[in-house]
């Protein structure tokens, strides 16, 4: 039995199918195969990104052609109506929970997943996410909105965010040398999750639906059927290389950047450093200001540019009427698809940008060139050039999602690599307060204008834009903060040996390859990559054929 073998085979008595202990790559393994199980788990909780295809429909359940409507209804016997059908606010809180459960089920449970492994910690996202949507399916056909509250959105939102930090920790691993291109791959997946799933989701509804059904919850078993397929095998995918391990040939560069350590901190500590907190403000300013463009980005393209959206250019959005804006409102549902391929887009190259620039000169480039934009929009609004207002929201958005694809790096850059996933857990708590202080600050802002009776049209929104270039500007001092950690945050060798002990099968020996990782795209790493990538460039074809239509 050579070595490599003993540190890969010689602690599988009694380990359990999901154990860590399990899923210790042995000698042969090609490390490209891990991407793609990521991306298995990720394309399939992004669709939480797209749960709004079946508001509308889920708004009509009863009155099949329209909506049963109760005036007066509240969001309490909402709940547990089954005479009137839902309002579509009733059924966005669970996207509100989908978001909040995220970050705070990675936060709370990030430090068992290190230990549990990614596997347990996919299959247990699949059968959380899956169940969950089966469980809406049930609630859809008792018209019980508590059960789809609880089956999609909390239950689900816990597996979203165990699948979401699932890879992280292992992907940085297994990339060393690439470390925010490895995260960017798999978060990508996450971002177009749904490009995928609304199509999907569309195809499917039209087709279960019948004279007495919108066709919603035979549409959720079935996604959720597919996603559990794709999860599971995304789960069982999953390797981790042993201890010591690093890509053949690579050797950790001497001292190349200070931001850089080769060190670790244990979870129970990084929260007492300041660097996390700066970081966690990092994540939640910039994400503020990306969700809030997000959210009102349809509204805020017809109210600004109107009329010129269909050759009139001379007409306001108040003089339009209900045609031209129902023909505006399908040109701005192009202009958020577009935005999403930004934001999908920009989740890779910025990540792998990093890689080359550092993940602070990263950030760097998303709060200066955020600010300039935001800065300028107004600009743009007030010539009428939607080419520019178009491409710099594109780039916003870019940034927004490359923010998310870089901050697991960030974090391993500052805190090592032992705990990353979990600590990566803890700081998504700033995505879920993001998530409410961005849109509600935007929403309250045009509110506030509009009581002042400013008018729709480019004016609405400058104030809006230049406080969430604002927002960026505190972003970027938090950022220029973040210094390396004193010794004194960083475990001893003793004690990282003494947590690597189980992974390592007998002790953490030598260092070096043991024959793991080579290989690039052959046969089986193609074929992995197939499975994932036909389904994505499916999702981006659709979207760009829709946004061809719209704008060309």
């Amino acid at each position: 039995m050579t070595a490599a073998e003993t540190r890969t085979d010689g602690a599988l008595a009694g380990v359990g199918l999901l154990d860590r202990e399990r899923i210790v790559a042995r000698p042969g393994f090609n490390r490209w195969l891990v991407p793609p199980a990521a991306l298995a788990i990720h394309l399939c909780i992004g669709m939480a990104y797209g749960f709004s295809v079946f508001w509308l429909p889920l708004s009509k359940s009863l009155g099949i052609t329209a909506s049963t409507a109760c005036p007066d209804l509240t969001l309490a016997s909402a709940l547990f109506t089954t005479t009137c059908d839902w309002r579509v606010a009733d059924l966005g809180w669970i996207y509100t929970l989908f978001f909040v459960l995220l970050g705070s089920s990675a936060a709370i449970w990030g430090g068992w997943l290190e230990r549990a492994g990614p596997r347990k910690a996919g299959v247990v996202s699949a059968c959380c996410w899956c169940g969950g949507i089966i469980l809406a399916a049930i609630g859809v056909i008792t018209h019980q909105l508590w059960m789809m509250w609880l089956g999609a959105g909390v239950i689900g939102g816990i597996g979203l965010g165990l699948g979401y930090i699932s890879p992280v920790s292992t992907l940085i691993k297994w990339f060393p040398d690439r470390r925010g291109m490895a995260t960017g791959m798999a978060i990508m997946g996450f971002g177009g999750g749904a490009m995928i799933g609304a199509p999907l989701a569309n195809l499917l509804m039209n087709a279960f639906k019948t004279d007495s059904s919108v066709g919603v919850w035979q549409t959720f078993i079935v996604m959720a059927v597919i996603y559990f397929v794709f999860m599971m095998g995304g789960a069982f995918g999953y390797r981790i290389p042993p201890a010591g391990w690093r890509p053949e040939g690579w050797t950790p560069p001497a001292a190349k950047s200070t931001m850089i350590t080769t060190k670790h901190v244990h979870l129970s500590n990084a929260h007492r450093t300041k660097q996390f907190w700066l970081i966690w403000a990092v994540l939640c300013l910039n994400v503020s200001a990306g969700i809030g463009v997000i959210g009102m980005a349809s509204p805020m393209l017809q109210e600004i540019f109107a009329g010129s959206l269909i050759g009139l250019p001379d007409v306001g959005f108040a003089q339009l009427d209900a045609g031209q804006k129902a023909s505006i409102a399908t040109i701005a549902a192009g202009f958020a698809g577009l935005l999403s391929l930004f934001n999908i887009g920009g989740r890779f190259f910025w990540a792998s940008l990093s890689d080359k620039i550092g993940r602070k000169n990263t950030y760097y480039c998303f709060f200066v060139l955020g600010i300039v934009l935001y800065a300028l929009a107004p600009t743009f609004a007030g010539m009428g050039n939607k080419a520019l207002f178009v491409l710099s929201f594109g780039i916003i958005l870019s940034m927004y999602g490359g923010g998310f694809a870089t901050i697991p790096a960030y974090l391993a850059d500052i805190f090592g690599t032992q705990f990353v996933g979990a600590i990566h857990g803890r700081l998504l708590t700033a995505w879920a307060t993001a998530g409410i202080v961005g849109p509600v600050v935007v929403n309250y802002i045009r509110e506030a204008q509009i009581a002042a009776g400013v008018a729709p049209g480019p004016t609405l929104y400058t104030g809006t834009m230049y406080i969430l270039a604002g927002m960026l500007a505190l972003g970027l001092i938090a950022n220029a903060l973040i210094r390396p950690l004193s010794d004194k945050w960083f475990m001893s060798d003793d004690e990282v040996a003494a947590l690597q002990a189980k992974s390592a099968a007998v002790n953490a020996g030598p260092t070096g390859s043991f024959g793991i990782g080579t290989g690039g795209l052959e046969a089986k790493a193609m074929l992995a990559w197939a499975v994932v990538g036909i389904p994505l460039l499916w999702g981006v074809w659709v979207t760009l054929r829709a946004t061809f239509a719209l704008f060309g």
